[in-house]
């Protein structure tokens, strides 16, 4: 017996599954708010440091760890809602007001507390105060593309990239704010919670925020993996590269968590610039009044 007939509610004549079956997504959901919510004060207790002159980094990086640890959870709510045919609308809206506080609030009180608020004091006061309220602004930007991003996804029903991939594939349009917050929080990790303190890579930091706003808002295809069958089977080569990435991430978590978000992050960006030199160098069609009659 599956797991649907499982939770089959037997006095339902339309087979609806129990109540109680709802309650296992909404479970995921509500462990991907908590995460979000430890990540947003431990981000607190990290800029609070800098006024103390305690050490920062082990809370920004419980910070990042539980950012990501959301996008686990994110992921796993869907596919258990319709592993167990207890999608509803209720659960969508709670799942998108999630994302909000983990993948939008969060990462973007952690990139300021992180990336802008430590910042040498030999910079200049006003200097300084100038490149604390581009901080303010690019924060609140990253905040604002992502929620636009998620409300476009609610709205949408078969949405269409500019430049659609094979149509056996499922995409993405538009980068997700989940990847855009695990870029984030996988550049912070990478740097073992350290806090920026050079004005220069604190621009460089406020650049990529830049431009993950702008990735969540274009329409740039991005591959989505909800096409994955886990009942599948798959190749033998397929199962050695899963293991292998599993065991690489559990010992060198840090620089394999950030090649994997910057591969998927440039992705879109390498798919988008393919496509545009296909179609500048791709031959035109001659003009029907140019061919000859016979």
């Amino acid at each position: 017996m599956g797991l649907k007939d499982r939770l089959v509610d037997p006095r339902s004549p339309d087979r609806r599954p129990r109540r109680v079956a709802y309650a296992l997504p909404t479970l995921f959901t509500a462990g991907n708010i908590f995460l979000g919510y430890i990540a947003i004060l431990r981000s607190f207790r990290g800029a609070m440091a800098a006024a103390t002159g305690g050490s920062a980094h082990e809370h920004f990086t419980i910070s990042a760890t539980a950012i990501m640890a959301a996008g686990l959870l994110d992921g796993l709510d869907g596919r258990i809602a319709r592993m167990t045919n207890t999608t509803s609308d209720f659960g969508r809206e709670m799942d998108s007001l999630a994302d909000v506080i983990s993948f939008g609030i969060a990462p973007a009180v952690l990139a300021f507390a992180w990336g802008v608020q430590f910042v040498e004091p030999s910079l200049g006061e006003h200097i300084r105060k100038q490149l604390f309220n581009a901080g303010y602004f690019i924060a609140f930007l990253f905040l604002l593309c992502g929620s636009a991003r998620l409300a476009r996804f609610n709205i949408q029903k078969n949405p269409v990239p500019k430049n659609p991939g094979r149509p056996d594939r499922k995409y993405f349009v538009g980068l997700p704010i989940p990847a855009a917050a695990g870029m984030v929080c996988a550049v912070v990790f990478a740097f073992d919670g350290e806090p920026l303190t050079s004005w220069k890579a604190s621009a460089a930091w406020l650049g990529l925020l830049l431009l993950l706003g702008f990735l969540m808002v274009s329409t740039w295809r991005y591959y989505s993996f909800k096409g994955i069958n886990l009942t599948k089977p798959y190749t033998p080569l397929i199962i050695i590269v899963i293991g292998a990435l599993i065991y690489a991430t559990w010992n060198w978590p840090q620089p394999v968590l950030l090649v994997l978000a910057t591969a998927y992050v440039g992705g879109g960006i390498l798919i988008r610039i393919g496509g545009i030199i296909r179609r500048r160098f791709r031959p035109t069609p001659p003009h029907p009044t140019e061919q000859r009659v016979g």
